[in-house]
């Protein structure tokens, strides 16, 4: 169990069905009925087992100090599905930290949690308000920032062909689901990488569309 749990909170229901949950958390188990389940979760149906957590983010400027390879930058994402799927996915793609930039959600919004399944307990997360700062913060650091942008100039296809790009240790920038990014941020990273629309379809959505380029990421890294 991760040392940020400070305590769980359990039906008895539940805590028969999870003894290794039980004994792993110790003293740190409360039983609790129904009722207090249902108002401790925002769930319409609990699973029964609720842990109160301290906060996981640690500044940016500290989390650079450590060389990293890959990087998902998330810059005004609004919606905590999308935020949790994007932390989720730069887990299974092997990224090294996740950043919410701007007036991103809450990393600890409840569906946020929900929809990074666990791995926003598995990879450093980051909160800076000031999004250029993160990018600048990131090139610092000695990553290359590409931009997803569907008007970019580089082709997400052609750069797998040629490597040579994504091979370089890279933080990714992610714009709003409705508005994509700002100009002045897009402006600000090394390279505009555009994702290729084979059919009708306008764009992709983030998450999607983050989980494309990490692995595009991921693949040359492990080359």
């Amino acid at each position: 169990m991760p040392d940020c749990v400070v305590e769980v909170f359990a039906t008895p229901s539940a805590t028969e069905e999870h003894p290794a949950l039980v004994a792993a958390a110790g003293e740190r188990w409360t039983l609790v009925d129904d009722r207090a389940m249902a108002s401790l979760s925002d769930s319409v149906n609990p699973a029964g087992v609720v842990a109160l957590c301290r906060h996981l983010d640690r500044p940016l400027a500290h989390l650079l100090e450590t060389p990293r390879r890959l990087v998902a930058i998330c810059a005004e994402v609004r919606d905590p599905g999308n935020a949790g799927t994007v932390i989720r996915t730069a887990d299974a793609a092997g990224a090294d930290l996740v950043v919410l930039a701007g007036q991103s959600v809450d990393a600890y919004h409840p569906k946020t949690v929900r929809a990074s399944v666990g791995s926003l307990f598995h990879l450093p997360i980051a909160v800076e308000p000031d999004p250029v700062q993160a990018v600048r913060a990131a090139q610092a650091a000695g990553l290359l920032v590409l931009a997803a942008d569907g008007a970019g100039e580089i082709d997400l296809d052609a750069a797998l062909d040629a490597d040579e790009l994504l091979r370089t240790p890279t933080a990714w920038l992610f714009g709003n689901e409705a508005w994509g990014l700002p100009e002045e941020l897009a402006a600000a990273a090394d390279h505009r990488v555009r994702i290729p629309i084979h059919g009708r379809a306008e764009s992709l959505n983030l998450s999607t569309a983050a989980a494309l380029c990490l692995y595009a990421s991921a693949r040359t890294h492990r080359a």
